[in-house]
């Protein structure tokens, strides 16, 4: 009997062990996890609101990669208050390690550069698990159009690796529930109105291809970014390209030590740009930087496109 009962004891613990074991896809990689990061870090503004929005402070020593890209605003300024800033910019091997971080949320030039110091694999031998932006995978192989699935599911992934999945069900419901409703009731045109994203550069613009988020935002505002056809995410093109493609709005992403004044003001002014439909009717619309990449603000950011779109 008590070799029945030590059998029974050994069985349950081995079962909740395996029930505690979470696997989640990243990119091109399977990370499994034994139990609830307690000791967390960030990158980023947007991958930052994520954790906060699954209410999951307690669980993070503290974030990186905000104060020095200036893309701190008021809203996100309140929302971190409770957490240290470790790293201006993205954070070194040592910075994690002294801050005795067991995971890292970040993503492809979000936090982490191929080839660079660190990465998953450099950061796997001090215990450190990372979880990768799912934006950000086109940067290690093939990836499908980007989608607004893609943040839905970098929130159901972080809601299975923190044990909070009926929270980050629920959220990512009402996510979908809010768009299916506005977009229910969205006026367009027939014809997508053609869009130019200016994130930043005089000389090249960078802006926002294939892969990047604002592309899934603004044809759910019933736009068709310009730049479409770019199989990058975030990347520099050439002036003419954007002339050729005669943008009827332009979006402004807002961050850095340039404001998005600064930027409208220099499309304006340049007379290269003088015969695009979007400077001759002075179309622009801005968004934040934690609207214009994944995150929880990109169904608010949806609706100020299409305000600016359609007049909706």
């Amino acid at each position: 009997m008590k070799n029945f009962g030590l059998a029974l004891a050994v069985g349950l613990l081995s079962s909740s062990a395996a029930l505690a074991e979470v696997s989640v896809q990243s990119c091109n990689r399977t990370v499994e996890f034994d139990g609830v990061p307690q000791r967390a870090v960030s990158n980023d503004s947007n991958l930052t609101e994520m954790m906060l929005a699954l209410e999951l402070q307690e669980n993070m020593v503290g974030y990186t990669g905000v104060s020095g890209w200036r893309t701190l605003d008021a809203e996100l300024t309140d929302k971190v208050a409770v957490l240290p800033e470790l790293s201006p910019k993205y954070p070194s091997k040592e910075v994690l390690i002294g801050a005795d971080a067991d995971f890292y949320f970040a993503g492809w030039n979000y936090g982490m550069k191929v080839g660079g110091e660190v990465t998953p694999e450099t950061l796997e031998p001090f215990g450190i698990k990372v979880y990768e932006l799912t934006e950000s995978c086109i940067h290690l192989g093939e990836k499908p159009k980007v989608s607004i699935d893609d943040m839905y599911n970098d929130l159901l992934n972080l809601g299975r690796i923190f044990g909070v999945e009926a929270r980050a069900e629920a959220l990512v419901q009402s996510y979908r529930d809010e768009l299916t409703q506005f977009r229910a009731g969205l006026k367009t045109s027939d014809t997508p109105l053609r869009v130019f994203v200016y994130d930043s550069g005089e000389a090249s613009p960078f802006t926002a291809g294939r892969y990047a988020m604002p592309t899934a935002m603004i044809e759910a505002a019933g736009g068709s970014n310009v730049m479409d056809t770019l199989e990058k995410s975030w990347a520099r093109v050439n002036w003419e390209a954007v002339v050729e493609a005669n943008p009827e709005m332009i979006v402004i992403v807002n961050y850095g030590e340039v404001t998005a004044e600064q930027k409208r003001e220099f499309m304006l002014t340049n007379p290269a740009f003088a015969d695009l439909d979007a400077v001759k009717h002075d179309r622009f619309v801005t968004l934040e930087y934690a609207e214009a990449t994944p995150g929880p603000r990109n169904i608010k950011a949806i609706k100020k496109l299409a305000a600016a779109f359609w007049g909706n």
